[in-house]
């Protein structure tokens, strides 16, 4: 589930409800999935974009997607950090960026025009769209390692037009994730 932090303001959402709640005030769509076909960590990708079928098309209808496709990332993905290069500077797109979030974690921050930086850190079982215009970045969680599934509207709008304007400069790319919850004492 995600975990969403407002790092000015020194708050923290992990409730989905609320976590949807908050990003909905900022034109950010935020759900929780669970698929009616369990796919494994390593299954191919037409096996999850299959999974997730009847998500997609429903999607597709609501945002006017044309295509979905998995994106798998890994330490060994080569040219990693040339890639990531590309969406962890403050930017914007043509077109929705709607991802699915199958495995792995990574973490969005979203910049509203008028309001404070937030940091939504999700994991497998997350969808988020983040609608065409919204100023964002995107970095991976430290075990860097995120799967995926994304949803265009038409590929070529994707492109990351940068804003320059130095927000991305002035939030860490800190990721939560479960290594930092605390744990329930060992029974026994």
């Amino acid at each position: 589930m995600a975990t969403l932090r407002i790092p000015d303001e020194g708050r923290t959402v992990t409730d989905a409800e609320a976590v949807a709640s908050y990003l909905r005030g900022a034109g950010i769509e935020y759900e929780r999935w669970e698929s009616a076909r369990p796919v494994a960590d390593d299954a191919p990708s037409d096996e999850i974009l299959r999974a997730y079928a009847e998500e997609i098309e429903r999607l597709k209808v609501r945002g006017g997607y044309v295509t979905a496709d998995v994106i798998d990332v890994t330490p060994q993905t080569p040219a990693l950090e040339t890639m990531l290069a590309k969406f962890n500077r403050e930017h914007w797109h043509d077109e929705d960026e709607v991802r699915f979030i199958v495995r792995g974690r990574g973490l969005f921050h979203i910049h509203p025009r008028e309001g404070n930086v937030m940091a939504l850190e999700v994991e497998a079982g997350d969808l988020i769209r983040v609608p065409r215009g919204t100023w964002h970045w995107f970095d991976l969680c430290a075990d860097r390692r995120i799967r995926a599934i994304r949803l265009f509207q038409d590929i070529s709008g994707w492109t990351p037009h940068y804003t320059e304007s130095g927000a991305d400069k002035r939030y860490e790319p800190v990721c939560l994730g479960p290594a930092y919850l605390p744990q329930a004492p060992e029974l026994g």
